[in-house]
């Protein structure tokens, strides 16, 4: 037992050492005024009591760290104390030293780490303190293990900073929603942690987004990371020293050839407690309703004086959100709808869904100025009374999607036949064509038209819709329109083609352009296919793809009590790079085994 506290005790030497003695070799007189600017970051020259004092006092404990230079404090939130207290750390400014206090006595028998993050800066120039773990112990001994890791956002797999990493001995599932860690740490710019000085037991391990920093999960406002399994340190704080150094966040070298031992996910939870959270309205004939959790349950909804063929409803994707129409051309919309809603609400005793009856009046705010209303006494304008809707169509997405056509309100008549299709090829030549339709499978406003002949590069095509073809609930047609849309024959312009191979059931695949985090083209599948990708620009292109688990086409989130994780998602790599850097005038074929991508 001597032994190894010597060997604490000189590792923990070697560590501090650096940080006590580099004044000896650096440069502390002044810049005359006029100079180079000051970029050297300030330094700690004394500390009391020195790192790796034991039998601290539990009540009144103060530590002081003097730096060579005038010191200010950019975030007091930073300054993390390991294990947490239930008040935050108090930080005080005395002359070029830091003081730290506490307003409640620390713990026995425990070992303390305290992390700087990016908390202290000079005073001048802003200069950031690296910073460093410092431990002291109010018991007999330092506990010497450490656990390493890097938190991630789930969906975009990029690291996740300021992120607050927790352990805990206790192993229940209520204790992150209840008690404070044994330990925790700070993610930094590369969302890499350390954990360093903690005992040799089995411990659960999350990371949160810690919205109120109290280091407690909130599921309201709080993101939410865990590990399936129970993990156990095997790292030794004085083996691994330079994972627990704090790094220039620019040393790309040091900060990537770090140990890390756990990879976390952070999602934010959908709620589980249903109630309807709002209502409002969005116009003179619609409203909305919103629900706290996904996948609400109405068994009925009324409005009085009006029929239930005259309401129109439309659930969102997740049906937390439910948009609402009245379909009554005879008259304006009421200034109070009154809205009758049948739902089932979570029962706050037993956690049920138990049927709850809401009655909801929905008034004009503003008056009858907010909305555009209509005078059926007075006759329309041409201008008042035509059919909002709009028909787009992009060469990108063109064989995807074809021609977009989408109403502001839901349409009651669309006569599909009197629609004229026709396109023109590289020569001028005119030919007419047929088509399909689909109406989107979440939006009742939204139809997709298809050409049913092939598309080619250098084309025109035309789609136009005459003159009292669409009517929308409010009894209103449209003008004549067309829509063109050409698909370029140019040379530079690259095709992709996407062979994906052992798909095994629905997958999501999304086209990500350069640093963007959003996709720019978006593909559902759930066999082996060939996706072809045209129209792209010379440039560099990321492939994502997400186990649809669910088969619902949509991105889902984890469930903490449930101990599931969000869907997985991986983006592909080729060779040793993490995108597909395609030339101009290109046709790339690439294969990806979606099995082995996805690890199953």
């Amino acid at each position: 037992m001597k032994k190894a506290n010597l060997i604490l005790a000189a590792a923990l030497v070697a560590l501090f050492a650096p940080l006590l003695l580099v004044h000896s070799c650096a440069n502390t007189t002044q810049s005359p005024t006029g100079g180079p600017k000051d970029t050297i970051p300030p330094y700690i020259v004394y500390i009391n009591p020195l790192p790796g004092t034991v039998n601290v006092p539990l009540k009144d404990a103060r530590f002081y760290f003097e730096f060579n230079e005038y010191v200010k404090i950019k975030d007091p939130k930073n300054i993390v104390l390991s294990p947490p207290l239930s008040k935050p750390v108090k930080s005080k400014l005395k002359g070029k030293g830091l003081v730290l206090s506490f307003e409640e006595a620390l713990d026995s028998n425990t070992t303390y780490t305290i992390s700087f993050t990016d908390a202290i800066t000079d005073n001048n120039e802003g200069n950031p303190f690296a910073g460093f773990s410092y431990v002291v112990s109010t018991g007999k001994s330092i506990d010497s293990m450490l656990v390493t890791g890097t938190v991630r956002d789930c969906n975009t797999l990029k690291p996740f900073k300021n992120a607050t990493v927790m352990l805990y001995s206790d192993l229940s599932d209520s204790a992150v929603f209840l008690k404070r860690p044994v330990a925790a740490a700070k993610s930094d710019d590369w969302g890499y942690f350390s954990l360093p000085f903690v005992k040799d037991t089995t411990y659960r391990i999350y990371a949160i987004k810690d919205s109120d920093g109290n280091n407690i999960y909130d599921p309201e406002n709080d993101l939410i990371a865990f590990i399936d399994s129970l993990i156990r340190p095997k790292l030794v704080s004085y083996d691994t020293i330079p994972e627990m150094l704090k790094y220039d966040m620019k040393d790309t070298l040091n900060c990537e050839a770090r140990i890390s031992e756990h990879e976390l996910l952070l999602f934010r939870e959908k709620p589980t407690k249903q109630y309807l959270r709002n209502s409002g309205r969005t116009g003179e004939r619609s409203a909305f309703i919103s629900f706290q959790a996904p996948y609400a349950w109405i068994d009925s909804l009324w409005v009085p004086g009006y029929r239930a063929d005259q309401i129109i409803t439309q659930f969102n994707a997740t049906q937390d959100s439910l948009l609402l129409w009245l379909n009554n051309i005879s008259s304006h919309g009421p200034d109070t709808l009154h809205l009758f809603v049948n739902y089932r609400k979570t029962d706050d005793s037993t956690g049920v869904l138990t049927p709850d009856l809401e009655h909801l009046r929905l008034v004009e705010e503003g008056g009858r100025k907010q909305y555009s209303r209509v005078d059926y006494s007075v006759k329309r304008t041409h201008a008042d009374s035509i059919c909002k809707f709009t028909l787009e169509a992009k060469p990108e997405t063109f064989e995807q999607t074809g021609f977009v056509l989408s109403f502001e309100l839901p349409p009651v008549n669309i006569d599909f036949a009197e629609m004229k299709y026709r396109y023109l090829n590289p020569r001028q030549k005119e030919s007419s064509g047929t088509f399909t339709y689909e109406r989107d499978s979440t939006d009742l406003r939204t139809y997709y038209i298809r050409p049913n002949d092939k598309i080619l590069p250098g084309y025109e095509y035309f789609l136009k819709i005459p003159q009292n073809t669409l009517r929308d609930i409010t009894g209103w047609q449209n003008d004549s329109t067309e829509c063109r849309v050409s698909l370029p024959n140019d040379e530079s312009s690259s095709t992709v083609h996407l062979a994906l191979q052992n798909v095994g059931g629905k997958v999501i695949v999304d086209l990500m352009e350069g640093k963007s985090s959003k996709a720019s083209r978006t593909f559902v599948v759930d066999k082996d296919c060939t996706i072809d990708i045209k129209y792209l620009k010379e440039g560099k292109y990321s492939i994502r793809i997400t186990d649809d688990s669910n088969c619902n086409s949509i991105v889902d989130t984890g469930s903490l009590l449930e101990h599931r994780q969000p869907e997985k998602v991986v983006f592909v790599k080729f060779g040793s790079q993490d995108y597909l850097d395609i030339p101009p005038s290109a046709d790339i074929v690439q294969t990806i085994d979606v099995k082995t991508v996805l690890g199953k």
